[in-house]
């Protein structure tokens, strides 16, 4: 072979391995942006920090939640983005239109007591609230008063759907799952 030829073949290869070197970097790219995207539109991990949602979950419990097509149901373990740009996770009791009071430390929805088996604590007292059109009225599984700041608070209120990022589902650590 002639050195013509060998630097023919030479200039090929490194074309070649060019070339394989760019589609490496274009998929390695677009793998990347994948994960960023299902993990900021279709699921979440969450850390727990806090008590309010005891014996359901404990603080540093990791969670993963699904934030892709969600409709809000009553009971759903849900996490929203509070007014301070933090990740709260309450669950949801009353739908909008519904009405929502403790008494004698028994929730009442539209006037009759939900089974709570998820709660522990017994729940200050609280006057008849009217849940708005398109927001779901929340509270942590601890309802021993001051374990939770919820939707019995003024500064917290109900939630509007817009804010609510999804469902928790799972568990991580400890792993169980969540319902």
């Amino acid at each position: 072979m002639d050195a013509q030829a060998i630097d023919l073949v030479t200039k090929n290869k490194e074309k070649e391995t060019e070339k394989t070197s760019w589609v490496s970097w274009g998929l390695y790219i677009v793998i990347i942006a994948a994960v960023f995207l299902i993990f900021r539109y279709v699921i979440g991990i969450t850390i727990i920090s806090g008590n309010s949602m005891a014996n359901t979950m404990e603080h540093n419990d990791v969670i993963l939640s699904s934030n892709l097509f969600y409709q809000p149901e009553r009971n759903d373990i849900i996490i929203f983005r509070d007014e301070h740009g933090f990740d709260v996770i309450k669950r949801i009791i009353a739908l909008p239109n519904e009405t929502v009071e403790i008494t004698n430390g028994v929730v009442l929805v539209n006037g009759k007591a939900i089974e709570e088996e998820y709660s522990i604590g017994v729940p200050n007292d609280m006057e008849k609230v009217v849940v708005s059109e398109n927001s779901y009225f929340v509270m942590g599984d601890n309802r021993t008063p001051g374990e939770s700041l919820d939707s019995r608070s003024e500064e917290i209120g109900t939630i509007p759907e817009n804010r609510i990022q999804g469902e928790a589902i799972l568990s991580l650590w400890p792993f169980h799952i969540l319902k």
